[in-house]
């Protein structure tokens, strides 16, 4: 974990609720796909937990949905402002067990981790498949930048208003694939793991407090007891979790 100044190089809307976000600073700490950084906003107590979509030798990208009166603030910040934040939190995806066919599977603002994970997936030599789901059109984001990498990309939409109609387990069936990755809200996750035939990680999405191991507060029930969810995760493995 790494405390540094970021400046904001860019902050601009995806759609009505989501926001890309582009900062400059030390991206030192951040080592793996599917860590996460705290950041400290003025006026808030806690620090806002957000999980990191792509990073560099010195930018970071964030994509962050609106959803209370922290990131609200965060959605209206100019470049050029600066933020306090922790880098370098939570453990990140084990690519090593991806095979010659992973497929990634995001659910809304689950879907930014996976962005930096296909890069890197595919400078090993696999072949990915993204699916993407969405309750409906308005809400679809970062389809473009997974194509603009070469990858098969599969959009769901729950109302059917674009792409397949239904959730990503329902495109998930017609995909051929050796292990999975995925972020999401757990109902979806609980639902990959009853419909996926190969193991793979799940990265959970949850309130946090500390955001790094000291309140308890974000906890989950594995083979081997409790792990918190912003220490020992957010990537678990999809055979340890006790749902």
């Amino acid at each position: 974990m790494k405390q540094s100044i970021f400046e904001i190089i860019k902050n601009e809307a995806l759609t009505k609720d989501v926001f890309r976000m582009v900062l400059a600073g030390d991206t030192s700490a951040v080592t793996a796909s599917g860590q996460f950084v705290n950041i400290q906003l003025d006026g808030f107590f806690l620090r806002r937990p957000i999980s990191v979509c792509d990073y560099d030798e010195s930018t970071l990208t964030l994509i962050y949905k609106v959803v209370g009166q922290g990131t609200e603030k965060m959605s209206a910040m100019q470049p050029g402002e600066r933020l306090d934040i922790l880098t370098g939190l939570g453990n990140g995806y084990n690519l090593e067990k991806s095979g010659e066919k992973p497929v990634l599977l995001g659910g809304g603002v689950g879907v930014p981790p996976l962005y930096n994970l296909c890069k890197k997936l595919i400078a090993k030599g696999a072949q990915p498949t993204v699916i993407l789901g969405f309750n409906k059109k308005e809400e679809v984001f970062c389809e473009e930048d997974f194509k603009a990498l070469g990858v098969r990309v599969i959009v769901t939409t729950v109302d059917g208003s674009y792409g397949v109609k239904g959730f990503v387990t329902d495109a998930l069936k017609d995909v051929e694939y050796t292990f999975f990755y995925t972020c999401g809200p757990e109902p979806m996750l609980r639902a990959i793991g009853k419909a996926a035939h190969t193991p793979g990680q799940y990265s959970f999405e949850e309130r946090m407090g500390c955001g790094f191991g000291a309140c308890m507060g974000c906890s989950c029930k594995t083979l081997t007891g409790n792990k918190r969810i912003c220490k020992e995760g957010p990537v678990m493995e999809s055979e340890e979790i006790i749902w």
